[in-house]
C-alpha cells in the first residue's frame, strides 16, 4: 500500500511558491505557469533578496494573484497573512531555496513570511536548491539538508553544471519542467526510498607494485557519485566506499575511503549486514601483485616480470550470502557488450547488471555523460545517452521498481 504523502502532489491544488534570493529566480516565472497549465492555483511569497533579483510585479502577472512579502499586513483581520498563507496551501515548494532559508527552516527560525509560514503550515514541503557549489557542498549545508530530510521535507536537486559564478558542480537549479515532471511521478519514489540502507562502490582501487608505483583501473568515480547524490535527495541512507576518484565528496551520511581491493572489501563487508541494497560500480582491480617490494624498484635493463594473483570478486562474494541486500553491479565492455554482461550477471549472482560500452570516447570514464543497457532476469532496458546524474535518477527509478517486484515475487 503506498502512503498517503507519496501522492499527495498529484491530487492536491493550492500551491504556495516560495521565492529566495538568486538569479535563478527567473526560472520559478516558468515554474508557475507549466503548474497553472496542470490546474494548479498558485500564490507567491517574494522574500526580500528575491525582490532585488526580479520585482513581485512579474510573478503577479503569471500567477494572476497578489504576492505577498510582508509578514505583517493590514488588509486582512488580524493583519496575520501567514497563518491565512499556511491555511490554504496544499503544497508548499520553494525555488529557489537559499543556502540561507535552509538553513533557517532547519533551525525554526522565522524572521519573514515565507519562513513562517513554513512553520505555521502542515503542507508537505517541497525545497529546490540552488546555490554556488561550495555552499551545497559546506558541512553546514549538508547538516541542515539532513535536519529537513528526516522531517519528511523533500528536495528537488539541485543538479550539477556550469553556474552563473563561472563554477561547475552541484547547485544549479533543476529546470521547471523537470520539478513539475518530479512533483507528479517521483513523491512515490521518494517514499520508497526513505530511510532505505544503500551501499555505493566506486572509484579506483589500487595494486601497489612498490612504495610509488601501482596498477588501477580507469575511473573518475562520477557515475558512482551521481548515484549516491541522486539516492541521498531521494531520503535513502547512503553510505559510499570510494577508491580514487577525481571529483569532490557527494553528500552522504557515511563516507569511506578504500586503496586497495582487500580494503574496499572489508569496508562492504562491515556494513553490508544491514543494508537493502549494493550497487557496485567501483573499478576494482582484478588483480593484485603477488610479491610487492618494501623498496622502489630501481630501473634496469633487464625485464621485469611482476606475478599477478586474482583479487577476491567483492560483487560476487556479497550475492553468495545467504541474506544478501539486492544487488546491483556495473559493467564496462569493449565489446559483445550485451552477451558479455550477461554472462557477469549470472556468473556473479547479482540482481541487474548495468553495462556500458566504454569503446565509445563520448561515454563512460572522464566524461559527465553515459549510456548503458540494465539488464535483468526478464528484460535488457536500454538508458539513451544523458548527464551521469541524469542516468542516476533514471537508474534509481529502475532500481526501484525491480527490488519492489522482487519483493512481491518473493512474498
Amino acid at each position: 500500500m503506498i502512503n498517503h504523502k507519496a501522492n499527495i502532489a498529484m491530487n492536491d491544488k493550492n500551491i504556495l511558491l516560495g521565492i529566495t534570493g538568486g538569479i535563478s529566480a527567473y526560472k520559478s516565472l516558468e515554474l508557475i505557469r507549466l503548474l497553472k497549465e496542470r490546474g494548479y492555483s498558485v500564490r507567491v511569497v517574494m522574500t526580500k533578496h528575491a525582490q532585488a533579483f526580479i520585482t513581485p510585479l512579474s510573478f503577479q502577472a503569471i500567477s494572476g494573484n497578489p504576492v505577498h512579502t510582508e509578514l505583517m499586513d493590514e488588509t486582512i483581520d488580524h493583519g496575520m497573512r501567514h497563518i491565512e498563507l499556511a491555511q490554504w496551501a496544499e503544497i508548499i515548494i520553494i525555488a529557489p531555496a537559499s543556502t540561507n532559508v535552509i538553513a533557517k527552516i532547519a533551525s525554526g527560525i522565522c524572521d519573514d513570511l515565507l519562513t513562517t509560514v513554513c512553520l505555521a503550515s502542515p503542507a508537505k514541503l517541497f525545497i529546490i536548491p540552488s546555490m554556488n557549489k561550495a555552499m551545497w557542498e559546506n558541512t553546514a549545508t549538508k547538516k541542515n539538508v539532513e535536519k529537513l530530510r528526516v522531517r519528511n521535507i523533500e528536495f528537488i536537486g539541485p543538479e550539477s553544471g556550469l553556474q552563473a559564478c563561472g563554477d561547475d558542480g552541484f547547485g544549479r537549479m533543476t529546470e521547471p519542467a523537470e520539478i513539475v515532471s518530479r512533483l507528479h511521478h517521483n513523491t512515490e519514489d521518494n517514499y520508497f526510498w526513505n530511510n532505505k540502507k544503500i551501499i555505493i562502490t566506486t572509484g579506483a582501487t589500487q595494486a601497489p607494485i612498490d612504495p610509488v608505483r601501482f596498477i588501477t583501473n580507469k575511473s573518475s568515480g562520477k557515475m558512482g557519485y551521481a548515484l549516491a547524490e541522486a539516492a541521498y535527495l531521494l531520503g535513502a541512507q547512503v553510505t559510499v566506499i570510494s577508491g580514487e576518484t577525481s571529483v569532490n565528496q557527494p553528500s552522504c551520511h557515511c563516507f569511506i575511503k578504500a586503496k586497495t581491493a582487500s580494503e574496499m572489501q572489508k569496508a562492504v563487508e562491515n556494513k553490508i549486514e544491514t543494508q537493502d541494497i549494493f550497487i557496485c560500480v567501483a573499478a576494482v582491480s582484478d588483480y593484485t601483485v603477488a610479491n610487492v617490494s618494501a623498496q622502489k624498484i630501481k630501473r634496469g635493463r633487464q625485464s621485469l616480470m611482476l606475478e599477478l594473483i586474482p583479487t577476491s570478486d567483492i560483487l560476487a562474494t556479497i550475492c553468495a550470502k545467504p541474506k544478501k541486500p539486492f544487488c546491483v553491479g556495473f559493467a564496462a565492455e569493449t565489446e559483445n557488450v550485451l552477451e558479455n554482461a550477461k554472462q557477469k550477471r549470472l556468473k556473479k549472482g547479482a540482481d541487474l547488471i548495468v553495462v556500458n560500452d566504454v569503446s565509445q570516447p563520448d561515454i563512460g570514464f572522464e566524461s559527465d555523460d553515459n549510456a548503458v543497457s540494465i539488464i535483468s532476469e526478464n528484460e535488457i532496458i536500454n538508458l539513451e545517452k544523458n548527464t551521469k546524474q541524469k542516468i542516476a535518477q533514471q537508474l534509481l527509478k529502475i532500481i526501484s521498481n525491480q527490488y519492489q517486484l522482487q519483493k512481491r515475487i518473493t512474498a
